[in-house]
């Protein structure tokens, strides 16, 4: 570890910390999510600060925000500027088809979800809805 840095933690100890597997975190550092430096010997070195942006990152990735996008929203929620000061027109219009994809999606899962309750109403075994 350098000297001018601050405490690192490495790549097992940050898994433990926001229970995102090892691999995965290999896979946020190819996207260009998280950014470790290495020591002498090669180990990846995060910094503590890490540990919350790493449980951003997983909660957008479950959210099924693409990574593009994820890396601009961590980007801009680590800015010293507020919101509005560090969103351009862009990433705005970016945000707002992502917003458009989900609600498209939700309206497809709503009207699959209603047409099952449907169909097993008319079975008659309502009670499987139960179970």
């Amino acid at each position: 570890m350098s000297m001018s840095r601050r405490p690192a933690i490495r790549i097992g100890e940050l898994s433990e910390r926001t229970g995102v597997p090892p691999r995965m975190l290999r896979y946020y550092e190819q996207q260009g999510l998280v950014q470790p430096s290495r020591a002498d010997n090669g180990y990846r070195e995060y910094a503590v600060g890490d540990v919350d942006r790493v449980q951003t990152v997983r909660s957008l990735v479950r959210s099924g925000m693409p990574t593009k996008l994820i890396a601009a929203v961590v980007d801009m929620q680590a800015g010293a500027a507020g919101w509005s000061d560090n969103c351009s027109a862009t990433l705005a219009g970016q945000l707002a088809e992502e917003l458009r994809s989900i609600e498209d999606k939700l309206s497809c899962l709503t009207l699959s979800r209603n047409t099952l309750r449907d169909y097993l109403a008319r079975t008659g075994l309502a009670d499987v809805l139960a179970g």
